[in-house]
């Protein structure tokens, strides 16, 4: 499923300062419903900075966000999960010492009704169907009893996938899913990266531009913290700006 023409995530003027710094400077950006945008540049271009301000992890200075049309300035990264909104990390953020269903468990623990929350695993029946499902999805049922910590990066890599997935969210942030995986992990990731932007919307952070330009629908580019471009992969290979900041060679 390619975009609908509908926004399913916006931001207003977005800004955010660390002392001095202007990390994320007035960034507007419209991502369509459905589909993959991917937002690139070089290091410190404010690109996790941007996902950060969205997913609640930190509040702007100024501007606003919006999902469906509605703000959602500042919502804690839970009610933001409420509101349908679910992200990867750049640096894998799993409970390593639980096991991988049981990670998978707990975050589809959002899905039972508010009350279930204090009952024992064995009767959150939603959690454990998704959990369950997950695990074949994502080729893990024979890993089901391992500690997180001890799979290798590739498979780590694709479990948070899976635990950002388990609260069934209608929009997914990825944060560089493909670094430091090897050529075949890579490309697993990126036909599985593929399906998804098949069935929700996904803001994807990537550094390979090859991935980038074979994936995506639209393409933002960041530079020292503002936006310098946005269009299709192919308008923004051929942007001259973009080349002299951040393409090169590429």
């Amino acid at each position: 499923m390619s975009g609908t023409g509908e926004v399913a995530l916006e931001t207003r003027a977005l800004s955010v300062r660390f002392g001095g710094l202007k990390a994320v400077d007035r960034v507007s950006i419209a991502v369509p419903r459905g589909g993959i945008t991917s937002i690139i540049g070089p290091n410190g271009a404010g690109k996790s900075t941007l996902f950060n301000l969205v997913s609640g992890a930190i509040r702007p200075n100024s501007g606003e966000v919006l999902i469906d049309g509605a703000s959602v300035t500042g919502l804690s990264a839970p009610r933001l999960r409420a509101r349908g909104l679910a992200r990867s990390f750049q640096i894998t953020n799993l409970f390593s010492a639980a096991t991988v269903y049981e990670n998978l468990r707990l975050a589809a623990q959002i899905l039972e009704p508010p009350g279930h929350g204090f009952l024992p695993a064995r009767r959150s029946r939603r959690a454990e169907a998704k959990a369950e499902s997950l695990l074949v999805r994502f080729g893990l049922p024979h890993k089901a009893g391992a500690l997180a910590g001890h799979l290798s990066h590739g498979e780590q890599r694709r479990l948070e996938i899976a635990v950002a997935l388990a609260s069934e969210p209608r929009l997914l942030l990825l944060d560089e899913p493909t670094q430091g995986m090897s050529h075949g992990d890579t490309e697993e990731a990126k036909a599985l990266v593929h399906s998804l932007g098949e069935e929700l919307t996904v803001l994807l952070i990537e550094h390979d531009i090859d991935l980038v330009m074979d994936l995506s629908h639209h393409v933002i580019v960041l530079h020292q913290g503002a936006k310098l471009a946005e269009g299709s992969p192919a308008a923004v290979r051929a942007n001259a700006e973009v080349q002299a900041a951040y393409l090169g060679g590429h």
